[in-house]
Order: C-alpha cells, then sequence, then structure tokens
C-alpha cells in the first residue's frame, strides 16, 4: 500500500535535499547529474537536467512546453483538446505511482502511443479481445522474444494473425493507452517538444479531438454504469425464468453462464469490457441478470473470516469505550428474525466472530429451499451485520476513534460488498 511519505523529498534551511521515503530515493538515484533549478511558484520546485556546463544543450533532453498535475479521473481531457488544437509536434508523457505512458502529437493528430502498463502490451490487447487465446498468445510471444521481432510481426510470420488483424488491434492499442491516460486520477504530465520519428513503435493518424470525444462518452459511460457493475471482475448471471432479450445483446446473452467475470466474457465474445459493461447494464435494467460480486477463493468461508476480522476490531472498540454490553444488545436486536436460520449454532461468540463451517452449512441449507449460491448470500448478509455493527459501534465512541475504526474496517468492507444489482438474499428483512 503507498503511503503519504514515500514519494517526499524534505528540503531543509541549507538548501540540501533528503528523501524521507523509499520511491522518492529511487526517483532520484535514477537522475543522478546536473540539474538546474527554475524560477517556480514558492510551493513547486522544478528542475531539468542540463549537464556540468550549467546550459541547456540539444542532448540535454526535450524542451518542456508545458506540464502539470494530475488530480483527479478526466483532467487530462483539456490538455490533449488543447494540443489537438495548437497542432505542436511532441511527446505527451503522462507518469503516475506505477506507470508511464507517451502520447506523439503531429498537427493535431495523435500519431502513435508508448506505454510500459502490461495490459496495454499488443499481445495482452490481442488475447483481452478474444483475437488469440493464451495458448498462441504464449507461443508468439516465445518467438518475439528469441527473434527479436515486435509481437504483430511474429504473430503474422506464426500465421497466428493477419496484417490486418495486426493494424486493427494497434489501433485498439492506441484508444487504450489514451484512455489509461483519461483515466489517470494522480501523476504529472508533461509535453516534451519534438520526437525522433525512430521513437515511434509504429505509425497511425488518429485525430485527436475525434477520438478524445469517443474515449470521454466510454468514461463518462464507466462512471455511470460503477454502481451496477463495479469491476470487470464482477460475473453476471440469468436470472431465473429470464427470457431471452432481443437479438443485439444475443451473442453475450449465449455467453453469459455465471461463472465468466465481465472481463472474460469481453474477451470470450470478442466484444471488450466496455461494450459488454454496456451491454450488461441494459440487461440489469430489463431485469435479465444480476451481478455477482468476483468469486472468494475460500467460498462462503472466507467470507465469514472476513467478516471475523472486522467483527473482532468493532467489539475491541466497544468494549474499550465501556460500551461492550450496549452494544452486543443492539447486535442481537438486529439480528433477530433476519438472521436466525444463518447463525444457527454458529455464534456470534463473545469476541463478535463466527463458526464459519456451521454458517457454510447454514448458507448451503437455505439456499437448496430457496436457490442462490451460498457465497452470494452469506456475502450480502454478513456485510449488512459489518456495516451495522461499524454505524452502532461508531455512534457512542467518539469521532476520532470512529474514523480510525472505519479506516481499518472498511478494506474488509469492500472485500464482502456485493453489487448494488445483485441482492437476491434478504430473507426476512
Amino acid at each position: 500500500m503507498k503511503h503519504a511519505q514515500d514519494e517526499l523529498v524534505w528540503i531543509d534551511g541549507t538548501g540540501a535535499a533528503h528523501p524521507l521515503g523509499e520511491v522518492a530515493t529511487q526517483r532520484m538515484r535514477t537522475r543522478e547529474g546536473a540539474f538546474r533549478i527554475m524560477p517556480s511558484p514558492r510551493h513547486l520546485v522544478f528542475m531539468r537536467y542540463v549537464g556540468a556546463d550549467g546550459r541547456r544543450d540539444r542532448e540535454d533532453g526535450a524542451v518542456v512546453r508545458i506540464a502539470g498535475e494530475i488530480t483527479g479521473p478526466g483532467a487530462m481531457a483539456d490538455v490533449i483538446a488543447l494540443l489537438a488544437q495548437v497542432g505542436w509536434r511532441g511527446e505527451l508523457v503522462v507518469q503516475d505511482s506505477e506507470h508511464s505512458r507517451s502520447l506523439f502529437f503531429e498537427h493535431g493528430s495523435i500519431v502513435g502511443v508508448q506505454s510500459d502498463a502490461g495490459d496495454e502490451l499488443l499481445g495482452n490487447i490481442a488475447y483481452r479481445f478474444g483475437v488469440v487465446h493464451e495458448e498462441v498468445l504464449g507461443d508468439v510471444l516465445i518467438r518475439a522474444r528469441k527473434t527479436g521481432e515486435r509481437f504483430g510481426v511474429a504473430a503474422v510470420a506464426m500465421g497466428a494473425l493477419t496484417e490486418e488483424q495486426v493494424l486493427s488491434l494497434l489501433g485498439r492499442q492506441v484508444e487504450e493507452v489514451v484512455f489509461s491516460v483519461l483515466m489517470a486520477d494522480d501523476g504529472l504530465y508533461a509535453f516534451l517538444d519534438g520526437y525522433e520519428d525512430s521513437r515511434l513503435p509504429f505509425r497511425q493518424v488518429h485525430s485527436a479531438t475525434s477520438l478524445l470525444m469517443h474515449l470521454i462518452v466510454r468514461l463518462d459511460g464507466i462512471r455511470y454504469f460503477r454502481p451496477w457493475i463495479p469491476s470487470s471482475q464482477y460475473i453476471p448471471k440469468k436470472r431465473p425464468g429470464a427470457l431471452a432479450p432481443g437479438n443485439e445483446v444475443m451473442p453475450l446473452w449465449n455467453a453469459i453462464d455465471g461463472a465468466q467475470s465481465v472481463e472474460a466474457l469481453g474477451r470470450s465474445t470478442g466484444l471488450g469490457e466496455f461494450q459488454v459493461t454496456e451491454m450488461l447494464f441494459q440487461l440489469t435494467q430489463s431485469q435479465h441478470v444480476i451481478i455477482l460480486p468476483p468469486r472468494l477463493r475460500g467460498g462462503a468461508a472466507e467470507a465469514v473470516e472476513l467478516a471475523n476480522t472486522a467483527l473482532r476490531a468493532i467489539h475491541q472498540r466497544a468494549d474499550m469505550a465501556g460500551r461492550g454490553t450496549v452494544f452486543r444488545n443492539a447486535m442481537a436486536g438486529f439480528a433477530r428474525g433476519s438472521y436466525d436460520d444463518l447463525f444457527r449454532g454458529a455464534g456470534p461468540f463473545e469476541h463478535g466472530g463466527f463458526n464459519g463451517q456451521m454458517i457454510d452449512r447454514n448458507a448451503s441449507q437455505t439456499c437448496r429451499a430457496l436457490g442462490g449460491e451460498p457465497e452470494v448470500l452469506v456475502r450480502e448478509m454478513m456485510y449488512d451485520y459489518v456495516a451495522f455493527a461499524l454505524l452502532s459501534c461508531g455512534a457512542s465512541i467518539g469521532k476520532a476513534d470512529e474514523q480510525a475504526l472505519s479506516r481499518e474496517v472498511e478494506p474488509l468492507l469492500a472485500k464482502l460488498r456485493p453489487a448494488s444489482q445483485s441482492g437476491m438474499f434478504r430473507l426476512n428483512k
């Protein structure tokens, strides 16, 4: 997990800079040499490499035309729109804590991209959109490593892809890299003047304005769909008794098996993650499918253990505040009736936790009677139970302790949290 101080550098009263975090140390190590500190506002330090002579020479790196901070998704849209209008030739570098991406501009068009994110390499693009299977992808990558060929060249030589398919995938790659730039929520961008043509891994001309408008629609769509389909790892399932929908979504409808995630369906149908998400939203609104949370490897038992960890922390806080008895009475009142079948013989124990095996058994019996899946039942019920426990305890321990407890418990709740449209089990609630 990234911490606030990982990227901090402390400048002391003598002007000496001291990296405080490991990330800051690593970044400064890669920039050994003589830098000019440019005039800048007091809250900024802007330095560029100039070498020992102190002059900005051509070999010292490209001139920075514009640069700035990225503070949220969509922030780069204005920058791309500006570059599309001014027609400069150069490289837009966008860096966050994990990845670096470059968009190459010329006369208002994007003519190439680069990315060090694994999902945006051409081979993985081909795999994500179902153009090649995993085994074929591995064979092409082996050849590419041995021969030094680019993925597309190796794939065509092996007969895995046609030249037309490679050209189409290169266009897809441009869209995916630009979309990732738009999705960046923290980091820095810099537009560097000019570039060597040899730096372009390929050259395709895409109108920056047209591409931006297309991807903004996609960005807005993703934001809109997220309450129903929180991530590509969620799993759609046909509602029992649902009739087949219209022809436009039949390829996806036929592929939904209750086991494949959104990401996997995008691959198996060749539609891609976004188009599948868009279609699934339509199917949830028409009551054809429900959206299930990602599977836990340990199933219902793992869901109970996640809840147990959170409940132990909550009960400890209540006990420390002298509110343990009142809190436990409130929890018993909340669970009475609605949770009787699920909790039978399983707890809660004094520390607030439950016997996972017993809850799994009870859930299986309930699902045999009512239909559904034990893991989904347990996750939804335990999520509600833990969320109420956090609310009930937080109201009586003070604001500072409540905030600290929420920070501790929220990562566990996030793993239990069901999709908003997957609610099949509320039993008597």
